[in-house]
């Protein structure tokens, strides 16, 4: 045997069930060691007075079942037999009569169907009941990967530790003995489970339990090793996750689990030992798309290390048809440290993402776009006019499209919580859809500006800076002076000057444009007599930012 099949973190393979179960005992405020025994007991066993008690088990190997599920609202006690093997029926016996010891009013025996696993607990069963105890026992057999299950029946998965939790809290409810095991044979019929691996796994000190080549996986194994139903290549996620829930619910298959559209679940997809959490995450997120794919509505998701094989790199699902009363049971609290603390809202329907709020800004910013956007929208006519008298007429057109190009926008993004980000975005929409001499010189000015407000840097002072760096670049790439009749700098920055002391008085600004003489631009080509006019970039800019200062004062 080559030194790789040792490679486990143990002492011995004679040792390693008995040392593991004393780290988790010592390692718990909450758990004892029967003596003499591997029995795993509640340290409070006081608490049982009166109240069913719960006793499950089985070979090690599949930790953190059973001992795990020890607690209040789960199970009383837990006994291990060695790696993959069931445990002795004196055990079993000695974890009864210490449950019965300790004032409880019966034992609930939770057994996966497996022939070593029923012998022996039956035995032990058997021979409590002739010294006087209540004891009853449920057999868990969900498994879904057997079209025709053998004499044997179908074998018990991860859909035990459910039963677990619903018997745990019905005991835990003070309901008799009865009473549970016949709450938990009902609800044993909508349970289903199914398992695949990508490779085998190894009990300490032997080979792997079977050979898996590279790129093939094993469908429909059990818990112990033991290989599938079938064998196939590994496939994308999603198309394995599809696989496994068609085959768990074919109507053709004696072990199916009837599922139809409008049902209500609650899934498990259990680690069987050594897939990655980052693999766990993407098999969960297929496993609930498929089902809501399918109609069917996802309740609760638990998804970890449930019921493991060693260091099996494979996953089962286990699906659980509930009503009111089952997810009820199932949000029970528990202390058994290896049940998840599950949220109890219904996760289909439910609204699961959150859009980046990075500033409490984004909401002024965009009605703060849509305000322009509105009001250059009704100045069209009234730019067009006063660019007849100078140009070709069209400034409240070109206005208008830039606007009704930020509205469309508005509608199908979030605005940026970073302000630069947000200027950057409005500089390539009024590059792209204003088109002409305008739209190059807002682009200029709001690229040149947008890198000196950031989300960290947005305050008067880096206003001023970008506002200055906008109008500079206007100035050095558009060939105009402060005192030009343009867009340029002694608009933008005198006029938000006169903004930030007196709204009324930006008209004035841009009305001051009428005496000042073109020198670049389209105007500069028109003699200064037939010019009376304000310039209408110069109202379109006052416009614009006499509706800033409006709307961040709350008046629009």
């Amino acid at each position: 045997m080559s030194p790789q099949h040792f490679k486990k973190l143990i002492n011995s393979a004679e040792s390693c069930v008995d040392d593991a179960l004393l780290g988790l005992v010592r390692a718990s405020g909450g758990l004892s060691l029967l003596k003499g025994h591997r029995v795993v007991l509640r340290s409070d066993l006081e608490n049982l007075k009166g109240k069913v008690a719960l006793l499950s088990g089985g070979g090690s190997g599949h930790e953190p079942a059973h001992a795990g599920y020890i607690g209040a609202g789960m199970l009383s006690a837990a006994v291990a037999g060695g790696v993959f093997a069931s445990p002795p029926p004196g055990s079993i016996l000695a974890a009864i009569l210490s449950l019965h010891n300790a004032g409880a009013s019966g034992v609930l025996l939770i057994v996966k169907n497996y022939t070593g696993d029923r012998l022996n607990f039956g035995l032990a069963a058997e021979q409590a009941r002739n010294q006087g105890v209540a004891v009853d026992m449920v057999i868990v057999a969900e498994d879904c990967a057997f079209d025709q299950p053998s004499k044997a029946g179908r074998r018990g998965l991860c859909g035990t530790v459910f039963i677990h939790k619903l018997a745990g809290a019905l005991a835990e409810e003070g309901c008799s003995l009865d009473q549970i095991v016949s709450k938990v044979t009902e609800i044993l019929k909508r349970i289903g489970t199914l398992g695949v691996s990508l490779s085998p796994c190894s009990v300490p000190g032997c080979l792997p339990s079977f050979d898996l080549p590279p790129g093939d996986m094993e469908v429909g194994l059990g818990i112990h090793g033991e290989p599938g139903i079938k064998r196939s290549k590994v496939a994308s996620a999603d198309e394995v996750v599809k696989t496994m829930i068609d085959h768990m619910t074919n109507p053709s298959s004696q072990s199916h689990l009837p599922l139809k559209s409008g049902d209500c679940v609650v899934v498990c997809v259990n680690n069987l030992g050594a897939l990655s959490c980052l693999e766990m995450a993407v098999v969960t997120r297929s496993a609930i798309i498929c089902l809501e794919s399918r109609g069917v509505v996802v309740a609760r998701v638990m998804s970890g290390l449930f019921m493991t094989s060693l260091e099996m790199a494979g996953v089962s699902l286990t699906l659980m048809r509930a009503d009111k009363e089952t997810l009820r049971l199932i949000d029970a609290k528990t202390t058994a440290p290896a049940w998840p603390n599950l949220s109890n809202v219904c996760l289909s329907g439910r609204s699961y993402i959150t859009e980046p709020q990075t500033t409490i800004k984004r909401p002024v910013m965009h009605k703060t776009l849509e305000k322009i956007c509105s009001t250059l929208l009704e100045k069209q006519e009234e730019l067009n006019s006063l660019d007849r008298a100078s140009g070709d007429g069209d400034c409240g057109n070109t206005h208008a499209q830039a606007a009704r190009a930020i509205q469309e926008w508005l509608q199908g993004h979030v605005v940026p919580g970073c302000p630069g980000k947000l200027l950057s975005v409005v500089a390539g929409l009024v590059q792209e859809k204003m088109g002409g001499s305008s739209g190059a010189l807002y682009s200029l000015f709001l690229t040149a500006a947008a890198g000196h407000v950031t989300e960290g840097r947005s305050n008067a002072a880096a206003w001023a800076t970008a506002m200055n760096a906008g109008t500079e670049a206007m100035k050095k790439y558009g060939g105009a002076a402060p005192g030009d009749r343009t867009m340029v700098r002694f608009l933008f920055f005198y006029i938000m000057f006169l903004l930030l002391r007196s709204p009324q008085k930006a008209a004035s600004g841009a009305e001051a444009t009428r005496d000042l003489k073109a020198r670049a631009g389209r105007a500069s080509y028109i003699s200064p007599n037939l010019v009376s006019l304000p310039d209408p970039g110069a109202v379109a800019v006052a416009t614009i930012l006499k509706t800033i200062l409006e709307v961040l004062e709350g008046r629009k």
